[in-house]
């Protein structure tokens, strides 16, 4: 009776010595399937979170490159509006230039060649009672181009042709004069 319980006794110590081994296993098996499951989450967040900060930086990217080319758009803009006002106040100054002394004719870049022929005949068609008129007419003249000779050369070729007609006695001007001239003599 001794041998028999004394091999249960080793027999259910075995046993129990096996299941021991078999929790431990078990044990260990869900250890690793814990921290594989956790490696696995850290993985994936970290990643996410990369793909994130990507996304945020080619956002970031985006939005500078389309900040910069609007604000390029809007200088071009600027410029191009400056210029026209700068091109639309020159016709307006030229246009109204012409308006105010139209009379005396078109203006071209060889309008000052012209305009010295008509003051050749215009001042040679005057009668002797109108040389004392055509005196003071062409002394005013002549101050006038002393005084605005030193501009004239800053201006340009078109504003210059343009000054030397207006300055030029026409035709017309002399008529105007001589008719103002016998209106007061009477």
């Amino acid at each position: 009776i001794l041998r028999t319980e004394e091999r249960q006794r080793l027999a259910r110590e075995r046993r129990e010595e096996r299941e021991k081994q078999h929790a431990a296993k078990e044990t260990q098996i869900l250890e690793k399937e814990r921290k594989a499951k956790l490696q696995y989450e850290k993985q994936l967040e970290e990643r996410q979170r990369k793909l994130k900060e990507q996304k945020q930086k080619e956002e970031q990217r985006r939005a500078a490159v389309e900040e910069k080319r609007k604000q390029k758009i809007e200088e071009e803009k600027e410029r191009y509006e400056a210029a026209m006002n700068r091109t639309l106040e020159r016709n307006q100054r030229l246009e109204t230039r012409q308006k105010r002394w139209s009379w005396g004719g078109s203006v071209t870049p060889d309008s000052e060649n012209k305009t010295a022929s008509k003051r050749s005949t215009s001042t040679a068609n005057l009668k002797p009672t109108e040389a004392g008129m055509n005196k003071r007419l062409s002394s005013s003249a002549a101050l006038l181009n002393a005084s605005d000779r030193t501009r004239r050369s800053q201006l340009s070729p078109l504003d210059s042709s343009v000054i030397s007609r207006l300055l030029a006695p026409t035709q017309a001007s002399l008529a105007r004069s001589k008719s103002a001239a016998t209106l007061s003599a009477d």
